[in-house]
């Protein structure tokens, strides 16, 4: 038997609020699997179980806020003995009194009767009354109990509902959906000349005090380098050619690739700085920074970034872009990157340096793609570039080896091929 516990999902998180479970007492579940829904500054962030078993036992109630490291659930393993039940000691015997005897005996007492316990007990204010039971047709149908009462609020049929759970579970995003229930981000207004600004987010706050901590306690050093993107632009025209636009590929893939394949060859900028010691990462799962409209931004991994192709690895950035901006990334997409990737895209900005994120120990930055006037075989024309920045942590690494890294990333962009 072992314990599910609440994970660490950035430097920065101290608890999370368990909002839904996917699986009930008794199911089986594998590694990958996701579980449970927890709430966080950052949003609602699919929980993964990272080992084969049978679900045993909830340790904690939904809405329930539990700090890191809390046990959830107990999981439980194949062929293990159950745990026995130890059997209460024999009553020692009696000791053998010498005897007295008896008094007199007195008049019988009346017994009096048990007090009659009262029809309806309410409950005290920390109980929360049982959920009443599904109803016989849909006790079959695999749905966590949180999208169960929205639907019973919402009079929907489960039974003709297609989850997108795990084996087909409904879960709270497939009702939310089904009624066309959204939560809108509110808008804050500027504040008036003379008024307080509204206080930070959950999601700001989070940044602000990771950005704070990295800048406080992690000795930056920044640089810059500035290539022709010319050949990276005119393989992705010719792989895109007849191609519909879901299935085309963007420079940015190129980008991550490159950076993954750089990280690769220079292991001090893929790890994490931990407990006063650098610690390589043997696996290179990038980063990507992604912007959450109103609210603010979140960098989750694409997992093993250097082993994929090129289709795959857009296939994979599509996925978490829409996942991410609906609300639903994981638990290991959040604690897993090795090195982040922030690009300003179509933003109209040549150079970006960031921020690193602790425990990490570099970011890499893309400007924006722009013309510019380029020497080429000793003459001047217009070609496309771009800027690509590097934030290193001192602690692991230095300019000369940062220089030779950022050198790597531009060599491949260039030999697009190759990727």
């Amino acid at each position: 038997m072992s314990e599910f516990r609440m994970p660490s999902l950035g430097a920065d998180m101290e608890a999370g609020t368990l909002v839904e479970w996917l699986v009930k007492p008794g199911d089986a579940v594998k590694r990958g699997d996701v579980v449970a829904v927890v709430e966080t500054q950052k949003g609602a962030i699919e929980i993964e179980v990272f080992e084969d078993g049978l679900f045993e036992k909830t340790l904690v109630e939904i809405g329930q806020k539990v700090p890191v490291g809390t046990p959830l659930a107990l999981i439980g393993h194949q062929g293990e003995p159950e745990t026995p039940v130890p059997e209460p000691p024999p009553a020692p015997p009696s000791p053998v009194k010498p005897e007295i005897p008896a008094p007199a005996p007195e008049a019988p007492q009346p017994i009096p009767a048990p007090p009659q316990p009262p029809s309806e007990i309410p409950p005290s204010p920390t109980e929360v009354p049982p959920a009443p039971p599904p109803e016989a047709g849909a006790a079959h149908i695999r749905i966590s109990p949180a999208a169960r009462r929205l639907a019973e609020q919402s009079g929907l049929d489960i039974a003709r509902i297609a989850g997108s759970g795990p084996e087909g579970a409904i879960v709270l995003a497939d009702i939310a959906a089904r009624i066309g229930k959204r939560v809108e981000t509110p808008q804050v207004p500027e504040p008036a000349a003379g008024e307080r600004a509204a206080p930070l987010s959950g999601m700001r706050a989070a940044i602000a005090a990771a950005m704070a901590h990295a800048n406080r306690d992690i000795p930056h050093y920044y640089l810059s380098h500035t290539m022709d993107l010319s050949a990276a632009e005119a393989f992705v025209a010719a792989r895109n050619a007849g191609k519909e636009p879901q299935d085309r590929l963007l420079v940015g893939a190129l980008f991550v690739k490159a950076v993954a394949l750089a990280a690769r060859k220079y292991p001090e900028f893929n790890g994490h700085h931990v407990d006063g010691a650098f610690e390589h990462s043997p696996v290179v799962h990038v980063g990507v920074a992604i912007n959450i409209r109103g609210t603010g931004l979140v960098a989750p991994a694409i997992h093993n970034a250097d082993q994929l192709d090129l289709d795959t690895l857009m296939a994979a950035m599509r996925d978490l872009v829409t996942r991410v901006r609906a609300g639903r990334f994981r638990s290991s997409e959040i604690s897993d990157p090795t090195i982040t990737i922030s690009s300003l895209g179509e933003r109209g900005v040549d150079t970006l340096f960031g921020v690193i994120y602790p425990p990490q120990v570099a970011i890499v930055g893309f400007g924006t793609p722009a013309l510019r006037p380029w020497a080429v075989d000793g003459m001047i024309g217009a070609r496309r570039t771009v800027t690509i920045t590097l934030s290193g942590d001192h602690r692991v690494s230095d300019g000369h080896r940062g220089a030779l890294f950022l050198g790597a990333i531009a060599g491949n962009l260039e030999k697009p091929e190759a990727l």
